[in-house]
């Protein structure tokens, strides 16, 4: 079967790249004014807010880049629309963290909290649709994944990279009458993630 054709080896180490850099940009966001130092660790506590933007967006992309190894741990070779899903889905990262800073700085502003907290969802919802769409790509083209790869665990990747979708769909509703609650909910899908993630399976151990 024709088409393009792209070596996964360095697609995946530039995506590295991406989510390192994005991880990373997540922490300059976090600091105490010069003018709170003569109580600072009340400032230190008020700063909770980014704390918690920072702890489920680093879980986020850790989940997302555990996912992404093993989506390209299992191909051959990537074709055109999984280089295109992928670079949406870099390019989704990359954006997360002003979302973050975002919510953030507008969680304890009524006027402003309940569109931050929105505005993070759909940016975290964004992601998650964008890597069950390059899994999606992948399982309808098997040609693309090495052969020791089974129909059921095509099926289990793909299935667990789904219900994602539905708690942030719930968690943006509930945002828009409990931002703070949502704010929760969207670190309780992140550790969700990072749990459910699926790495190599295990080779069976030969009788000695």
């Amino acid at each position: 079967m024709g088409g393009q054709r792209w070596e996964t080896g360095r697609t995946e180490a530039f995506s590295d790249g991406v989510f390192a850099i994005a991880i990373t940009l997540l922490v300059l966001d976090i600091g105490i004014p010069g003018e709170e130092f003569d109580d600072l660790w009340s400032a230190i506590f008020h700063e909770w807010p980014a704390y918690l933007g920072y702890v489920t967006s680093f879980l986020t992309i850790g989940a997302i880049w555990l996912a992404h190894h093993a989506v390209f741990r299992r191909l051959r070779y990537a074709n055109a629309s999984v280089m295109r899903v992928n670079l949406l889905l870099l390019m989704a990262v990359s954006f997360l963290p002003f979302p973050t800073r975002l919510v953030a700085e507008a969680i304890r502003d009524e006027s402003a909290e309940r569109a931050a907290a929105i505005f993070y969802g759909l940016a975290l919802l964004a992601i998650a649709l964008l890597l069950s769409a390059l899994w999606g790509v992948v399982a309808r083209d098997r040609e693309l994944l090495v052969p020791e790869v089974s129909d059921e665990e095509v099926n289990a990747i793909l299935l667990a990279s789904t219900p994602s979708i539905g708690f942030y769909a719930g968690a943006i509703g509930v945002a828009v009458v409990a931002p703070q609650v949502a704010a929760f909910g969207y670190l309780l899908i992140a550790v969700v993630a990072v749990l459910r993630a699926r790495g190599d399976e295990a080779p069976a151990e030969q009788p000695t």
